[in-house]
């Protein structure tokens, strides 16, 4: 007969189902109400008697835990027991597996500061001999030694069979102070002769000692248990010594059936083949090396810097010939249909052509635009930053630092500004696209005038709406002078009258010589002007007091 129990939380799920123990094993599976139906579609959970190692009792995040070590599946965490299921529990284990069920205090003093035990299937971080934390090495994606003390675990979000409730813990970093003899240099290093003395003894030279950061020795041993730095060997193909504009370094690329390792000489990367969004393969405007651009989501990050695009950068001309590391049955089966056996040909157009059959992600080449260089970009600059422009078919790609991906998708409008007549602006002219929802734009500046009437065509192919603030300028200043051709007279309004419309009110009094004495200062004056009889103004009366 079994024992079961209700409202039972298996990994830290969002949804709670039912524990069983029976004699055969362990089983769990999630309630039939709430939830999404992802999780419902998921089958139980079983765990066979056999696979049982240890089991353990503490307090957890909805009361109190069980956590079970196994013999090859990590850890198993059942999370939402009551403090008088303990009894019940350890009898059922004792009986059914004769398995005894430790109660396991942790340390609550919040220090951070303690010793690192590398147990069998996960991490124990303790204080006084007590745990502070476990972490299972199954969550641990990555690791590096970012410097000579210093270790960080990254923690993998993207594994879908685990789905926390709430926030999620992505890196940790921890303070490893001090240095030890390497033992494995101080095995192989062997004292050579110096010389015989008088008496016959051999004079030895003691072997140098070298030193090894215990750092060091801490990343080397958790990445041996995480399993996360595979074997070079097992690998599908490698690439060495490959240059990463985009985290700048060099990397020797491991290929493996479901992840790809980047093996640099201060970091490591692993990086999961579902992660990888897009490929681009693009020749750089030098016309010397040739790109890969791969867009990551969720991003590498090194620290508190994320990378959400790697830059590959080859030479032109290079040529790389490799073989698959797959036995025949294995590639005639799995591989057959995306990969080739072996390649002979440019480095950039192998990685491309093997990512691709892995991922199942199409490569994305340059479009049909084509500069007045016969170039594919355009030279621009973004904030600070010079680099390269793509208009490719589907989007813009801005190279290479940094690096901007903006599908037309997302576009609601592209404005051409900043094209004036002036010595100092006519040749250069502003770029500005302008996102939908109201989610800003991204101006790129200092493209040549020559380009202007090749991108607004191109844009104008893709269905884009393209405002060209010169043209509207030039309309509206032609529609205020009313002029449609040069030859036209200016519009002045009532002042551009003819001359036989007359004022009626006006009335000439004086003949043309009249005319000619007010505007021509050669007429002669009239008797009444000479002797001012009419046109003098009377005298201004005296003050009085």
């Amino acid at each position: 007969m079994s024992t079961d129990f209700d409202r039972i939380y298996l990994n830290q799920s969002k949804t709670n189902g039912r524990f069983r123990i029976a004699d055969s094993g362990l089983g769990w599976k999630g309630s039939s109400s709430g939830g999404s139906a992802s999780n419902h579609a998921k089958g139980p959970f079983l765990l066979p008697a056999t696979e049982l190692s240890t089991v353990q009792w503490s307090r957890g995040c909805r009361g109190y835990e069980l956590k079970i070590n196994t013999k090859n599946q990590g850890v198993v965490q059942l999370d939402g027991f009551s403090q008088d299921d303990f009894d019940l529990l350890k009898g059922d284990f004792h009986r059914r597996f004769d398995v005894q069920l430790e109660h396991k205090e942790h340390s609550l003093r919040g220090w951070n500061w303690g010793k690192t035990d590398l147990a069998r299937n996960e991490m124990v971080f303790a204080y006084n001999g007590k745990p502070t934390f476990e972490i299972p090495y199954k969550r641990i994606n990555n690791t590096n030694l970012t410097t000579k003390t210093e270790v960080a675990i990254e923690f993998d979000i993207q594994n879908e069979e685990y789905q926390p409730a709430g926030d999620e813990l992505v890196e940790m970093r921890f303070y490893v102070p001090g240095v030890m003899e390497d033992e494995e240099d101080s095995q192989e290093s062997k004292p050579k002769v110096e010389g015989e003395d008088v008496d016959g003894d051999v004079e030895m030279e003691k072997p140098a000692v070298k030193e090894k950061s215990i750092a060091e020795n801490f990343y080397e041993e958790l990445k041996e248990k995480a399993e996360i730095g595979e074997i070079a060997g097992a690998s599908i193909v490698s690439f060495q010594d490959v240059f990463f504009a985009t985290p700048r370094g060099r990397y020797d690329i491991d290929v493996y059936k479901n992840s790809i390792r980047l093996r640099g000489k201060t970091y490591e990367y692993k990086l999961q083949h579902r992660q990888i969004q897009r490929i681009i393969s693009l020749p750089k405007a030098d016309d010397i090396h040739h790109l890969v651009i791969l867009s990551i989501e969720p991003p590498l990050r090194q620290g508190q810097t994320p990378y959400p695009f790697l830059v590959l950068q080859f030479q032109k001309d290079e040529e790389t010939e490799v073989e698959l590391n797959l036995e025949d049955k294995e590639f005639e089966e799995n591989y057959k249909d995306i990969l080739k056996k072996s390649y002979d040909s440019k480095t950039h157009i192998v990685i491309s052509h093997v990512l691709k059959g892995l991922t199942g992600r199409k490569v994305i080449v340059p479009g049909e635009y084509i500069s007045k260089y016969d170039q594919c970009a355009v030279s621009c600059s973004y904030k600070a930053n010079e680099g390269y422009l793509y208009p490719l078919d589907n989007a813009f790609l801005f190279l290479t630092k940094p690096t901007l991906y903006i599908p037309f998708s997302d576009i609601s409008a592209v404005n051409i500004s900043r094209a004036g007549t002036s010595s100092t602006s006519s040749r250069t002219f502003d770029l500005e696209v302008v996102l939908r929802a109201n989610r800003g734009s991204t101006t790129f500046g200092n493209i040549s005038k020559e380009e202007q009437q090749l991108l607004e065509t191109f844009l104008k192919s893709k269905n884009l709406r393209v405002k060209n603030e010169e043209k509207e300028a030039q309309t509206r200043l032609q529609t205020a002078l009313g002029s449609d051709s040069d030859n036209d007279d200016i519009d002045m309004g009532s002042a551009g009258e003819d001359d036989e419309s007359a004022d009626d009110e006006f009335k000439a009094s004086s003949s043309d010589e009249d005319v000619a004495e007010e505007f021509d200062s050669q007429a002669e004056m009239s008797s009444d002007e000479e002797e001012g009889s009419g046109d003098e103004r009377p005298s201004k009366k005296a003050k009085t007091d």
